[in-house]
């Protein structure tokens, strides 16, 4: 997996702007429009920080060089407008985005996601621990329990998330939590799924 570099001046402005927009109040979040164009090209995860924003409304990420969103995103309370357009390496996302209940307004740049019904793009096998964040508390995506890493069972589901279906990563604890998970969106993967090259996808919608 593809590591962030938390030594450089880029990752630190940005875990400023977090803190000055979470004691502030902030209810828009777009790290691009300070950090400026250089140093948010360096920036390929968000902190698990984020879960401090909890009167953000409108997080920006658009153009971004993010590879991964972490899972504290499930613990922006009041986001409504989520909009990583353009960020191409943005092929998947965290489960716990689903606990935004706010969130209605979402601009993704589709065509790049796993499985979406356009391209099909191939799920990646699981389980694969290494797409962890090393750096966040492993809680289960469903029940929010910890858990040890040797227990983690990973699976894909796509969602309807806001405007968009987004293949959704679950890390759960365990089978009873991966049972109690939704109905996949129609015209998807029906059901969790480990992925993998020989999952059957349905076919492409123009």
């Amino acid at each position: 997996m593809e590591q962030q570099d938390t030594e450089c001046d880029a990752w630190r402005q940005l875990l400023d702007l977090i803190e000055t927009a979470a004691a502030d109040g902030h209810k828009e979040f777009a790290p691009a429009r300070e950090l400026g164009e250089e140093a948010w090209r360096q920036i390929i995860t968000l902190p698990p920080s984020i879960g401090k924003l909890k009167s953000v409304e409108h997080l920006f990420l658009y153009g971004s060089h993010l590879v991964r969103i972490p899972p504290e995103i499930g613990e922006m309370t009041y986001l409504k407008k989520f909009d990583p357009y353009v960020s191409y390496s943005l092929h998947w996302f965290p489960y716990e985005i689903t606990r935004c209940q706010q969130l209605k307004n979402s601009r993704v740049s589709t065509r790049t996601l796993y499985g979406n019904h356009k391209h099909r793009l191939p799920f990646p096998q699981l389980p694969n621990l290494g797409i962890l964040e090393t750096d966040s508390s492993l809680r289960c995506s469903v029940c929010n329990q910890q858990m040890e890493t040797n227990c983690v069972k990973q699976v894909w589901i796509s969602l309807r998330v806001a405007t968009d279906v987004l293949p959704l990563l679950v890390n759960a604890c365990s089978n009873q939590c991966v049972e109690a998970l939704p109905p996949s969106a129609p015209c998807h993967v029906e059901g969790a799924h480990l992925g993998g090259r020989n999952l059957i996808q349905p076919p492409c919608m123009y």
